[in-house]
């Protein structure tokens, strides 16, 4: 049972940095998921796929998986790359594209 060891990205549909500020301990599907014959679900047997921790610090999930003796595999987090732009450099005359309307 490996795990991976976290901190999740914001969504594309959010602006803000919320529920980014924990790193999260996921398990590894150990099954591929298979598909039910009578209704077309897809369904796995791998219970260990819907367990989710959260802890506040990366030391935290990593002492964790030890304590526990848990395969693990940290992945660190990328900080976004912040643009800043004002509107007026719309209109600077130093500007690299087209200005067009």
């Amino acid at each position: 049972m490996v795990a991976r060891i976290y901190k999740p990205a914001r969504t594309a549909t959010q602006s803000g940095l919320a529920k980014t500020d924990h790193w999260r301990l996921e398990f590894e599907p150990e099954a591929p998921r298979t598909v039910e014959p009578l209704m077309g679900y897809t369904s796995s047997t791998d219970m260990a796929q819907q367990v989710r921790l959260s802890f506040d610090t990366r030391e935290e999930a990593v002492a964790y998986a030890e304590k526990n003796g848990i395969a693990y595999q940290v992945f660190e987090a990328e900080t976004p790359k912040r643009r800043l732009a004002a509107y007026s450099d719309n209109f600077k005359f130093n500007r690299v594209g087209a200005w067009t309307h």
